[in-house]
């Protein structure tokens, strides 16, 4: 049990600091981006072990879209008082935005595809480019609190769970089995305090 716990103690902190951060996301706490930065430190050893290179580059990524995220949600919370700073940002994308980020979708999928189909030993570089762009898109939404951003999560989180079975990597597994509800439950919640806010407007 012991040298199980040394072996794997990166990826079950992985875990917990995950668990962590996507309550704090459904909740549209500002919180969620200093846990995120953690998270993302401790699967970039994850990735790398298992070598889902794409995976262990998205964590590089959100390692400064975090940051990013993070000054986005403070000056915007400075335009807000304090109890309306959430529900007054959480917004629908725009058609424009939608054919933006579908474009950046599938740039962002053939170059990192031909990385590591030319350049790593990546077992399904297909689905690990796949989850990677969309990843990337999704995090950028939610840095704009796009609301659409859990929907693509729920595809991320299916696709990934099967790629970390077949890696054996059973912990990881089932935190993306959690993201998996949690993405759902978190449309739903955003969307509730989408809809008191525009209640409040019109009254």
């Amino acid at each position: 049990m012991l040298e199980w716990f040394l072996s794997n103690y990166i990826e079950l902190f992985g875990v917990l600091s995950g668990l962590i951060y996507i309550y704090l996301e459904i909740k549209a706490n500002i919180w969620l981006w200093p846990v995120g930065i953690i998270t993302a430190a401790f699967y970039i050893i994850v990735f790398a072990q298992a070598k889902f290179y794409a995976d262990m580059g998205l964590q590089v990524y959100y390692l400064i879209i975090f940051i990013y995220g993070l000054l986005i949600w403070l000056r915007k919370g400075k335009k807000h008082s304090k109890e309306t700073t959430r529900e007054t940002q959480i917004r629908n994308i725009t058609r424009k935005e939608s054919l933006i980020y579908s474009i950046s979708t599938i740039g962002i999928y053939f170059i990192i595809y031909v990385i590591l189909l030319k350049y790593t030993d990546s077992p399904l570089p297909a689905w690990d480019s796949f989850t990677t762009a969309l990843s990337i898109i999704a995090t950028f939404m939610l840095a704009h609190k796009i609301i659409e951003q859990w929907w693509i999560w729920i595809v991320v989180n299916i696709v990934s769970l099967g790629l970390y079975i077949y890696k054996d990597l059973y912990m990881t597994a089932f935190l993306f089995i959690v993201y998996g509800v949690m993405a759902c439950v978190g449309y739903f919640e955003w969307k509730k305090l989408q809809n008191a806010t525009r209640s409040s407007n019109n009254s």
